[in-house]
């Protein structure tokens, strides 16, 4: 199965709470933490919410 590589681009600060919510779930708290997930249709979901703040890339 495939995964994707995430990293937190910018900060929560001032963001909706449903917003931190999502980067919380991910594993992500401060710009620049880093996490891997697999690629699947949450994953994905989460991806779409709060895209903005995210960099994605696929896992090697």
């Amino acid at each position: 199965m495939a995964n994707l590589n995430i990293k937190l681009v910018k900060s929560l600060n001032g963001r909706l709470e449903k917003h931190i919510a999502t980067a919380n779930s991910l594993g992500l708290r401060k710009p620049g933490d880093t996490t891997t997930q697999p690629d699947n249709a949450q994953t994905r979901g989460k991806i779409a919410k709060i895209g903005y703040l995210l960099q994605v890339e696929e896992a090697k």
